[in-house]
């Protein structure tokens, strides 16, 4: 027995529950908060909200659903890059814990043995599917960071590079292959592993919190176990709609019209800062001077 396998061993029980634990937190709330946020673009067509503080004609120019779409995930997105207190902290502990999480589900990846081939059945597939998900979970999500957060715009077709300024429009593009908003060949292309890759990332999550419980010793009995499959089963559904309803959001989003409302966002957002400096600065009219000596 070498030393890795018995340091493996000693700490099995130890390992196995921080690799869980890991899996739903950070990354799994992580999951739910991200693709929440980014299926805005869908639901928040009916945050009316969302148009009050634009221009009632640029509303009315790109429809009041769009502007509601496009105005609701720039909201959610400048909060999280502006407002979110310490969040170069969040994203340290969100990279370590995926870091801790895939190279120890790796480990367990090769050290464990299915037996689909002999016991064809569905708990065997998805020990198997586990597996898979995992390594193309974590390819989907070093090239999503990598590209949209990195601005690694060579591995994007096109080269448009996401600005969280312009989130719709640019990630639009970017996952339409082309700055214009045009559909291309390698769009598509890219479209597809996102759809692969949050597909894959959803089943991971979902069916990795089925096999927590059983980890932790919380779900012991078939039925306990049965019943919260059914659980999982439900937030998985829910959150494989949300993502894939952020895609399609985006990829059907008019790029022209969501440039317009981001634009018209900017400006309501550097008319609403007022700099103390400035307004020291005015100089003082008749009727100040009279009040002043009053």
């Amino acid at each position: 027995m070498t030393n890795d396998q018995s340091f493996m061993n000693k700490h099995h029980f130890l390992l196995r529950r921080l690799h869980s634990l890991t899996g739903i937190v950070p990354i799994g709330l992580f999951l739910i908060g991200h693709l929440t946020t980014n299926s805005s673009i869908i639901w928040g067509a009916i945050n009316g909200r969302a148009t009050h503080a634009m221009d009632p004609e640029l509303v009315e120019g790109v429809g009041k659903a769009t502007a509601g779409q496009v105005g609701t995930f720039q909201h959610e997105v400048t909060f999280i890059n502006e407002s979110v207190p310490f969040l170069i902290l969040i994203e340290i502990t969100l990279w370590l814990s995926i870091a801790f999480h895939s190279i120890l589900g790796i480990y367990y990846a090769r050290t464990g043995k299915a037996n689909t081939k002999r016991y064809e059945y569905q708990g065997n597939w998805r020990y198997t599917l586990q597996r898979i998900s995992g390594y193309v979970g974590i390819l989907f999500i070093v090239y999503h960071v990598a590209t949209l957060r990195w601005g690694w715009t060579w591995l994007i077709p096109g080269g448009t590079k996401w600005d969280y300024e312009y989130a719709s429009s640019t990630l639009a593009m970017a996952l339409k292959g082309s700055e214009t908003g045009d559909w291309t060949f390698l769009g598509v292309l890219v479209s597809l592993l996102y759809l692969l890759g949050v597909t894959m990332l959803v089943f991971h999550f979902a069916n990795g919190l089925w096999t927590a419980a059983i980890t932790w010793g919380v779900t012991i009995t078939a039925k306990a176990q049965r019943n919260w499959g059914y659980v999982c089963a439900a937030l998985g559904a829910g959150l494989m709609a949300a993502g894939w309803g952020a895609l399609f959001g985006f990829l059907f989003v008019d790029v022209q019209a969501a440039k317009d409302i981001e634009e018209e966002m900017l400006r309501k957002k550097s008319a609403d800062i007022v700099e103390p400096e400035a307004v020291s600065m005015i100089p003082a009219t008749e009727h100040t001077l009279v009040a002043i000596e009053a």
